[in-house]
């Protein structure tokens, strides 16, 4: 790798090897620092890790206490966290609360247990542009994109793991871990999705989305995000992309949850009718109380020969996140913020997609986001969160 130091997800071993053995790199040192003094505080383990002086620290927390906000009727020190995706399961979401990330997304579960994809999941990507963006409907996107194992910054990698998920059985006690592990100021957002089988009719698989979300629900959270945005019902085919399946699943679900704030996390939607609609058939009937947008973008991704770059069948595409994503993360928050002033109607936004700076966070948060979110960003910089807390 180009950097010298490892990202908290390791790219160079599989998906199950994370899940049994991670975190790495700064995430796992902030959890040794926390077990070998578990009278210090929380202040104190990140001080140790990041090597900050106290000064420093103490600014961080007087800026954190001065700006703590609402977040969906959750207080929170500053709306930013990691998404779904390479948080895996407690360890990882207690040493993103340890190292300053206040939003943690629990990795998307479902009611059954379900398997990886292949190794590997993970590439680096090297977009044409310049500025190593990816433009939402650009011919490069289904011509190729180069992807390799250069990781260097700003990074884009490929997101190819099919949404696995363990036993419920398995990931119900850790999940009540997860939310026992946040800190004063934090809040740990289990992700959840509908499994579509073999057999399966539409009712069986909003059924199944209520099975799911019932099991999150025991675990004790607060409120939750619904996954709309990978491959639910075949190959390239988004639940995003039917509006009214979306409305269908999401009153189910409110009348499975309660009280409890729902979050829908959408894929890139380019037409704003389309966006307005999702809004209406969601939001404007009180099922869904936010949107997290944007997950991936999707492309062709090839090696340098022009071959397909990730093995096996059905994987010549692969959802793209990181610096490539960015734009389009900021056009579509743009948009739904748009449409929610138009509607005037009351749901949060959480910004996704290319965050690795602070003024990321803050272009964010101008284009109308009420929470930032970052997964490739912070997996090459565990130091995020503080960065952004100490550019306030």
């Amino acid at each position: 790798m180009s950097q010298g130091f490892a990202p908290f997800y390791d790219v160079n071993r599989t998906y199950e090897d994370n899940y049994l053995q991670g975190p790495f790199g700064a995430f796992a040192e902030v959890l040794r620092a926390d077990a070998s003094d578990s009278a210090g505080s929380v202040t104190s383990v990140v001080a140790e890790v990041a090597s900050d002086s106290s000064s420093e620290v103490q600014g961080v927390q007087t800026i954190q206490a001065a700006q703590a906000q609402e977040f969906l009727g959750f207080r929170v020190n500053l709306p930013f966290g990691i998404p779904a995706g390479p948080l895996l399961n407690e360890r990882f979401t207690t040493a993103a609360f340890r190292m300053g990330f206040d939003l943690a997304v629990y990795k998307t579960v479902r009611s059954r247990a379900w398997g990886c994809n292949a190794f590997p999941n993970v590439l680096a990507v090297h977009p044409r542009n310049a500025d190593g963006s990816l433009v939402p409907g650009s011919a490069e996107l289904d011509g190729g994109v180069l992807a390799d194992t250069r990781y260097e910054l700003p990074i884009s990698i490929s997101n190819s793991f099919g949404v696995p998920s363990r036993d419920p059985d398995e990931w119900q006690p850790d999940m009540q871990k997860a939310i026992a592990a946040a800190g004063d100021g934090q809040l740990l957002v289990p992700s959840f999705q509908g499994s579509r089988v073999e057999g399966m009719d539409r009712e069986a698989y909003i059924a199944d989305h209520v099975t799911t979300a019932h099991l999150v629900a025991e675990t004790g959270a607060g409120l939750m995000e619904m996954n709309t945005s990978c491959p639910n019902e075949g190959h390239n085919r988004l639940l995003c992309h039917d509006p009214h399946l979306v409305g269908e699943i999401t009153e189910a679900v409110k009348n499975e949850i309660g009280d409890r704030p729902l979050i829908v996390k959408l894929a890139y939607i380019p037409n704003d009718a389309d966006l307005e609609i999702m809004v209406k058939e969601t939001a404007g009937h009180g099922a869904v109380q936010g949107f997290s947008t944007i997950n991936t973008i999707s492309a062709k991704l090839v090696d340098a020969n022009g071959n397909q770059a990730l093995p096996g069948a059905g994987r010549d595409r692969s959802g793209v996140c990181g610096n490539a994503i960015r734009g389009a993360g900021l056009d579509m928050v743009g948009r739904l913020n748009a449409i929610r002033e138009k509607l005037g109607l009351d749901f949060a936004i959480v910004g996704v997609g290319g965050v690795i700076r602070p003024e990321d966070y803050k272009a964010y948060r101008e284009a109308g986001a009420n929470a930032v979110m970052s997964a490739t960003g912070a997996m090459w910089n565990a130091r995020l969160a503080q960065d952004i807390k100490a550019a306030l």
